[in-house]
């Protein structure tokens, strides 16, 4: 199946970077679409449980859906994680 999360937090192609190395670790998900501009991270899926891991991977990452609370943690976690995404490349 597929489907989007929105994030928060998400500004550049580093971000996109990580986020597409970080997400494509979790088994079963597959096709990942980062979409800077609408703030979308699309991804295919098998069962629900993979879509909670893909959206609490992006928690994690800094990057909190549109709905979560975005805290001055979640942003000083995506910055780190930015960061990263554009150093790896």
């Amino acid at each position: 199946m597929k489907t989007s999360i929105v994030v928060q937090n998400l500004k550049c192609g580093g971000c996109a970077s990580t986020i597409t190395s970080k997400v494509s670790e979790i088994e079963n998900i597959s096709d990942i679409n980062i979409g800077i501009d609408k703030s979308k991270v699309s991804f295919n899926y098998i069962n629900e449980v993979d879509a909670l891991a893909v959206k609490n991977k992006l928690k994690a990452l800094g990057y909190p859906s549109i709905e979560a609370n975005n805290s001055l943690t979640s942003k000083a976690k995506s910055f780190v994680s930015c960061a990263t995404g554009k150093f790896s490349k």
